[in-house]
């Protein structure tokens, strides 16, 4: 999942990265999320994962977390 614009990702590549590491993207935020990748001008998803408590990530906290799953 991600919100907003990454300084270095486009939402291609992340797509790309998930699933080369075994995971998947979704359009919306639940309670089954695992995380919520956020960048510059997140939105209305970054409220709904603060609402529902799902783990908010950065670029360079998905880099690490991709890094070990790789």
């Amino acid at each position: 999942m991600l919100s907003g614009t990454l300084p270095s990702l486009t939402r291609d590549e992340v797509t790309a990265m998930i699933e080369a590491a075994g995971g998947k993207t979704s359009g919306s935020v639940s309670k089954k999320t695992d995380f919520v990748l956020v960048g510059d001008k997140a939105g209305a998803k970054l409220a709904k994962a603060q609402e529902l408590g799902v783990a908010i990530v950065d670029e360079a906290q998905f880099r690490k977390i991709l890094g070990g799953m790789l």
